[in-house]
């Protein structure tokens, strides 16, 4: 069992020892996860790592097969999801096309029968959030994708939750519009002060937007912590593999030694230090702001060199088959032994 962090007050979510199976697949395996108030917090794997089940079972759509959840020291845990402080923005948004703009957003309230005057006010309140006021009248199929997202975040923040569960809540917007939306997620969250438990798949969402991660794999954690801590030290050769590239060389039976492709060096002449590499280079990889330079040492493993546009410069053109050495800094080398 993974430790939990520790983050000094209270946690606003508390899961103990947590399982959940479909027949005889486990799809949640014991998972104890404290999550602090106000965290835009990222539960991340690849497919059937139990992260949306874990994400239904705190909205309480699913019902644990074994320990509990508690959201502010109450245990939610035999709640239905209309009784627990939480509200779910879909994947799909699941707007009601024969609803109006407003009245989609408010249909949450009108269920409750809250006064006609209060569901106004605070639809309006919701919807100038996020600019979306002029379009009140509108439906669903009159509106882009962002426009859409919008409405579904306004319609799962106007009841006032404590935490907002978001499901794979950007997999529909195109590249330029998913990478807005996750700078006006992270803002939002600041504004509004609410707790963030977001699913994704996408390691690059999950870095970009997070406060803190948990990286999950066959239904268990396998590291919780800040991006930065997952990045710069995983502690595991997955959790090293699944957050951006990663060179990992095998020392010794246990021992991995792993370099980023950032901080790895290409000369074209042997440096006078310990541990290089000779290598030939494969093919050069332009991406705008970096080349990936695809290397085969002489034992036939790939490894990955990421450059600047001035160090690739100052290596002068480079020929698929040109001879090259690779090498690190001692201190970007990280030792993970499992």
């Amino acid at each position: 069992m993974i430790d939990r962090p520790a983050r000094g007050a209270a946690p606003v979510i508390a899961i103990e020892g947590v399982a959940k199976s479909f027949g005889a697949v486990p799809a949640v395996a014991g998972v104890t996860l404290d999550i602090a108030r106000g965290d835009f917090f990222c539960l991340v794997g690849a497919s059937g790592s139990g992260k949306t089940t874990l994400l239904r079972l705190i909205a309480g759509f699913e019902a644990p097969d074994e320990g509990r959840i508690l959201i502010d020291g109450e245990d939610m845990t035999n709640r239905p999801p209309y009784a627990r402080p939480v509200n779910m923005m879909f994947q799909s948004y699941a707007l009601f096309p024969h609803l109006s703009v407003a009245d989609n957003v408010g249909f949450g309230l009108e269920e409750e029968r809250r006064p006609r005057a209060e569901i106004r006010e605070r639809v309006a309140a919701a919807l100038d959030l996020f600019d979306m006021g002029s379009l009140a009248a509108r439906k669903p199929h009159q509106l882009s994708g962002g426009q859409r997202q919008r409405v579904a975040l306004a319609r799962a923040l106007v009841k006032n939750p404590k935490i907002l569960l978001l499901d794979e809540p950007l997999a529909a917007l195109d590249k330029k519009l998913r990478e807005r939306a996750q700078l006006e997620l992270v803002a939002l969250r600041e504004r509004v002060g609410i707790t963030f438990v977001m699913v994704t798949h996408d390691q690059e969402e999950a870095m970009s937007m997070a406060t803190h991660i948990a990286l999950m794999r066959d239904g268990a954690l396998c590291q919780v912590g800040t991006p930065r801590e997952l990045y710069d030290a995983p502690q595991s050769r997955f959790a090293a593999d699944f957050f951006g590239a990663a060179n990992l060389f095998d020392e010794t039976a246990g021992r991995t030694v792993m370099v980023r492709p950032e901080q790895m060096m290409v000369s074209r002449a042997h440096p006078s230090r310990t541990g290089v590499l000779a290598a030939s280079l494969a093919n050069v990889v332009f991406l705008g702001n970096a080349y990936v330079c695809h290397c085969a040492l002489d034992s036939g493993k790939a490894v990955q060199a990421r450059l600047s546009p001035a160090d690739m410069a100052a290596l002068g053109a480079l020929s698929a088959g040109d001879r090259v050495y690779l090498s690190w800094d001692p201190a970007a080398a990280r030792v993970l032994t499992s």
